[in-house]
């Protein structure tokens, strides 16, 4: 009788499970240190925490979980809609936006397929093109920015999808509107676009892409709740895109894929636009406070465009776990390619200030092994 292993698909064997940045928990346990003592520097959180009024409208909502939460997110959707001058058909949340990607794979890709991104881009791409059969399409990205002509020209008879990041993750680069233009000038109609805008809000005057939502093209816009409005725990994200599209995504989607309290969260933090302002102003002196610092220790960095910069230490697996003993939390890049390299988020001037003091320490330490 053969194992009920061997009827799982094969392209399947080769794929490595998403690997997060460090809790702060598992490395208080891990290594006896005390919680409040662990700077997490690792997964681009807002590090002054959610709005005041979304803390206060999840506390009503937690009232009600006893009733399941609206399935089709009303409340959320309008909210959404409104804010970005779209119709609530334009709107689908989600488990955090990477559950969009995962829809737009269930609605679109087939063991066979291609999916185009930049070398560098976000690394759950790939996992997820993987999942359903999909072959992805890793185009080089000089200086870590997208070439956005390049993976036009990737696109061929299988292309199912193109993702494009902006701010791109890990590396912070942007391409801007004139690239995108003369990009989406070249694809064809069997490809979906996906605008993965996770960080959009960090940037003065970022690129239009929703233009092309009005306009009627294959593209899916994808945002998150977890940066800027600082609800990266309650995983609730949303795409915007056509209303063809979008009644595609609903169909693969869990009925009651976001739940109540996120919700509620979600429409609040939305519409605090002074907790967000407050967050940009912080982002931009901590973000300048550590390329400044790089420059100075003399360490290749890429300037970045959203809440964490890409530096090049030598051994980042090495310097992780150096920082790691140390009560730091940065994450190391070999698993995007780049072991040279780590991504630092941006925090409180304290924590910016601590985590520069601890590298210095570390690379001395290095230097003199």
């Amino acid at each position: 009788m053969s194992s009920v292993l061997e009827q799982a698909h094969p392209w399947l064997e080769g794929l490595v499970a998403y690997d997060p940045g460090k809790p702060i928990e598992e490395t208080a346990r891990e290594l006896g240190l005390d919680p409040a003592d662990i700077v997490k520097l690792a997964s681009n959180e807002n590090p002054i925490g959610p709005s005041p009024k979304a803390v206060e409208a999840m506390k009503q909502a937690a009232e009600s979980v006893h009733i399941y939460p609206d399935g089709g997110g009303y409340r959320l959707r309008t909210a959404v809609a409104e804010t970005f001058g779209l119709a609530r058909e334009n709107v689908v949340i989600s488990n955090g936006s990477n559950e969009i990607i995962e829809l737009v794979g269930h609605g679109f890709l087939s063991p066979g397929d291609e999916v185009v991104a930049a070398e560098h881009a976000f690394v759950v791409y790939k996992l997820m093109a993987t999942l359903f059969g999909a072959t992805t399409v890793e185009v080089p990205d000089p200086g870590f920015v997208h070439d956005l002509d390049a993976m036009a020209a990737a696109i061929g008879p299988r292309t199912r999808m193109v993702f494009v990041a902006n701010p791109n993750n890990p590396t912070g680069t942007m391409v801007d509107g004139a690239a995108i233009d003369r990009f989406m000038a070249k694809v064809p109609d069997h490809v979906v676009v996906i605008f993965d805008e996770a960080y959009y809000e960090f940037v003065p005057d970022p690129p239009d892409t929703l233009r092309y939502v009005r306009e009627g093209r294959n593209v899916v816009v994808m945002r998150t709740f977890s940066k800027i409005q600082g609800l990266a725990g309650l995983r609730i994200g949303y795409g915007l895109t056509t209303p063809e599209i979008a009644g595609v995504l609903q169909k693969c989607r869990q009925p009651f894929n976001t739940n109540s309290i996120a919700q509620a969260g979600a429409v609040a933090g939305l519409l605090d636009e002074e907790h967000q302002r407050r967050t940009r102003e912080l982002t931009d002196e901590g973000r300048a406070f550590l390329e400044r610092s790089f420059a100075e220790m003399g360490l290749e960095h890429v300037p970045s465009s959203a809440n964490f910069v890409l530096v090049k230490v030598g051994d980042g697996d090495a310097v992780f776990q150096a920082m790691l003993r140390r009560g730091v939390i940065v994450r190391a890049m070999r698993g995007y390619k780049l072991p040279d390299w780590v991504r630092i988020s941006v925090g409180t001037m304290p924590q910016n200030e601590r985590c520069i003091a601890t590298l210095k320490e570390v690379l001395a330490g290095t230097a003199a092994a």
